[in-house]
């Protein structure tokens, strides 16, 4: 019992660390961005980079729970977007505004997350072998089409449950889901880095060229609606 007691303890000793060592990371990826490197964060941190590879094992590993952390946190922001009290129009933009806003917000984050640079220095203390083996392989599409994809599923389950799509409604949702998520993407990334409309124009741009079979489209019988 003793023993079972001192293993939970350090479980959750060893989580409640991995959360400050994460909240570290936010705090250099905030100033830094995609330059964000493992020497800044274990400065951040207060500690040694060997101690930082021990939690997340390379950039990647920690690429990794960071792009966790932020999905999590947009997902929830999604979801509560598309269940908000009002018509589908305005959910629909209202859902395309969060995604928006949350990387107009943190720009920074948005870049590590998606365009994220190399770290010369972050195989500094590992052997040669182990650094080529983690950070001289980190590159933006290994790691970020992982979280698209990830989006892409839970919107397409989101669009499954609500809307009646007839037959073959699953990958029809699914390609949907995917579609959309490519086109917030791509749209996104432009705008933040070329500014050349408002985020409200964008928006109800985006929305526009939506709206054609989604605005036909009857609820799915017995779904929560859309």
């Amino acid at each position: 019992m003793e023993t079972t007691r001192q293993s939970a303890e350090q479980d959750r000793s060893a989580e409640r660390r991995r959360r400050e060592l994460l909240e570290a990371a936010d705090r250099v990826v905030l100033r830094d961005g995609p330059g964000a490197s493992m020497n800044a964060i274990a400065a951040e941190a207060g500690i040694t980079k060997p101690i930082l590879y021990r939690h997340f094992g390379d950039k990647g590993g920690l690429y990794r729970a960071l792009a966790k952390r932020h999905t999590d946190a947009l997902l929830a922001s999604l979801r509560a977007a598309l269940d908000a009290p009002a018509d589908r129009r305005e959910r629909v933009e209202a859902t395309l505004d969060t995604y928006l806003a949350a990387i107009e917000a943190r720009p920074q984050v948005y870049r590590f997350l998606m365009h994220p640079a190399d770290d010369p220095g972050a195989g500094a203390g590992l052997g040669v072998d182990q650094a080529q083996g983690s950070e001289a392989r980190f590159d933006v599409g290994r790691h970020s089409a992982p979280l698209l994809r990830r989006l892409g599923e839970e919107l397409a389950q989101v669009i499954h449950d609500r809307v009646d799509l007839g037959p073959d409604a699953e990958r029809l949702a699914r390609v949907w889901g995917h579609g959309i998520v490519g086109m917030m993407h791509a749209a996104g990334d432009w705008w933040l880095g070329e500014r050349p409309c408002s985020r409200a124009e964008l928006v109800t741009g985006l929305a526009d060229l939506l709206w054609g079979r989604l605005a036909a489209a009857s609820d799915r019988a017995g779904g929560p609606g859309f």
